[in-house]
């Protein structure tokens, strides 16, 4: 079994180490997508967020804070939560698919990309930043 895969998904942690989860690439679906489950929630966001969030990341060329906030929060302007929303980014808008669940890209996908070597991630209590390696 491939690690990454729904059969042996990533076990990680929230950037603060308050929370675990478990996250897997769905492929066969369609466009491709990033399946997480936080507990009994499930989230799904596009694959391609990883790649576009590494190459804004790679722009942006230093530490950006993470802004983790769930969908109906207004995320604060220059976080990776604001870009996953922004009308601006790659695919014009939402990298979250589950209607009611398409925040907190800021809280999932950067300690996936810290484990995939994408990326580093701070990890304090609050206010995380991450940036592109």
């Amino acid at each position: 079994m491939a690690e990454g895969s729904k059969e042996c998904p990533w076990a990680l942690t929230t950037p603060p180490g308050s929370s675990s989860f478990t996250i897997y690439r769905d492929l066969d679906a369609e466009p491709a997508q990033l399946v997480c489950q936080v507990g009994s929630t499930k989230l799904t966001y596009l694959a391609r967020v990883i790649d576009d969030l590494h190459a804004w990341l790679v722009t942006q060329g230093t530490w950006v804070e993470l802004g983790a906030s769930d969908e109906k929060k207004e995320p604060a302007p220059g976080t990776v939560e604001a870009w996953a929303r922004d009308e601006h980014n790659p695919i014009g808008g939402w990298y979250g698919l589950r209607k009611g669940y398409r925040g907190r890209v800021g809280m999932y996908i950067p300690p996936l990309m810290e484990h995939l070597g994408l990326a580093e991630v701070t990890h304090e209590p609050r206010n995380n930043k991450m940036r592109a390696i």
